[in-house]
């Protein structure tokens, strides 16, 4: 099938294109956006190697307060840094992976 162009004012164009071609285009499209997407994300995390105490509770989907409560009993290692207090990602993980075996162990 051949492809129709239609100027309409204001410098639009029209195209008419056969239905595969348009899933084509709209499937490759959608796999470009989401490898950027994919890939800024973990551009970013990986920036991101210490967490705040907010960014840990949203991480463990747990409150503030139980983050602050973990790092009290030494569950979590976490650094000050003037008055605020951070957490390593990867320690974090660690120390996860650690009362998770702990847990099972009994």
């Amino acid at each position: 099938m051949t492809h129709f162009h239609i100027e309409i004012n204001y410098g639009m164009k029209l195209i008419i294109t056969p239905q595969e071609e348009l899933e084509d285009l709209v499937k490759t499209s959608v796999e470009q956006s989401l490898k950027t997407f994919y890939s800024r994300k973990s551009e970013k995390e990986e920036q991101s190697q210490n967490l705040s105490v907010r960014e840990t509770a949203i991480h463990l989907n747990v409150s503030e307060l139980t983050v602050r409560n973990y790092i009290k009993r030494g569950l979590v290692k976490a650094e000050r840094i003037g008055s605020r207090i951070f957490i390593n990602r990867k320690k974090l993980e660690e120390s996860l992976k650690e009362v998770k075996s702990l847990k099972y162990k009994r």
